[in-house]
């Protein structure tokens, strides 16, 4: 019998510490995020937790440099040590498989159940980093910056739908990798036109390169859509109990897409209504197709 194990109904003092971590991690994303935690609500028991717990710790790092540790009266050098900090404390935690911090301690049982390692926990602190030194992206920079703050975190998502529950995690295949990285890059381009006007404003930050010319909205747009149809292919290869909340993700930043595509205005921040994101949710629970996916 395990540490972990529950005896006579009652969890073990770790078991209970485990639980209580995944419970901070679950409130996180129910406090941060409405669309996100929609689309975790479909996944399977099996899957749940697991992203639960990944969203949480990019959900802290990302407030070290947006806005709450500056409101606190952080330097961004003093914010800089504490995300520092935070990647230390991480890697730490996934080696010996405890952390007295529950969000890192939750992030940390699912790296070590489900394979996800130095290679991605390093490239997303390191694009964290960069919002505390960098303000102007070209082409080049962009693409370092969108793989380490969100391909990687679809990459650890895929190794979650992958090997949660197995008892030796293996590494997915290429086209499931393609598509994740895709899907990704995807969520955060929108995620940069939807803030355009904060990201310039607030942050003094241009993540696109729109400010200067180097590309364009309807640029950025295309690329977009072109990352969807890639990723919305490649959907229907994961596991069962991983594809709804996929595919419902998936749409939701499509309608979007489309809804940004429409507008005039740059500096609004487009959103999709309750009630389609209500439909687009029920169509995934219904099994359909992510939209534009190849019958």
């Amino acid at each position: 019998m395990t540490d972990r194990t529950v005896r006579r109904g009652a969890p073990t003092s770790l078991a209970l510490y485990d639980a209580t971590a995944r419970d901070a991690a679950a409130a996180v994303i129910s406090q941060y995020s409405t669309s996100f935690g929609l689309a975790c609500r479909l996944l399977g028991n099996r899957p749940r937790p697991h992203v639960r717990s990944i969203y949480a710790l990019v959900r802290v790092a990302d407030e070290i440099v947006d806005g709450p540790a500056e409101a606190a009266g952080l330097s961004p050098a003093e914010a800089e040590v504490v995300l520092d900090e935070l990647e230390a404390e991480t890697l730490t935690a996934i080696e010996r498989g405890f952390s007295a911090n529950l969000i890192v301690h939750a992030f940390a049982l699912t790296a070590r159940e489900c394979g996800i390692g130095e290679d991605l926990v390093r490239p997303f602190f390191t694009s964290m980093r960069t919002d505390l030194s960098t303000s102007d992206h070209d082409d080049a920079s962009h693409d370092a910056y969108v793989y380490g703050s969100a391909e990687v975190v679809g990459l650890m998502c895929l190794q979650v739908f992958v090997n949660a529950g197995s008892t030796h995690p293996v590494a997915p295949s290429d086209v499931l990798v393609d598509g994740a990285r895709r899907l990704g890059s995807a969520f955060q381009d929108v995620n940069f036109l939807r803030d355009l006007g904060h990201d310039e404003t607030a942050l003094g930050r241009d993540y696109l390169g729109l400010a200067t010319g180097a590309t364009t909205r309807t640029a950025v747009l295309d690329r977009i859509d072109g990352d969807l149809a890639a990723a919305a292919s490649v959907i229907q290869l994961l596991p069962s109990d991983c594809r709804r909340a996929v595919t419902a993700a998936h749409d939701l930043f499509a309608a979007l897409s489309e809804r940004l595509r429409r507008s005039g205005d740059t500096t609004a921040r487009v959103r999709v209504p309750d009630p389609v994101k209500a439909r687009i949710a029920l169509r995934a629970v219904l099994g359909g197709s992510p939209r534009g996916a190849r019958a």
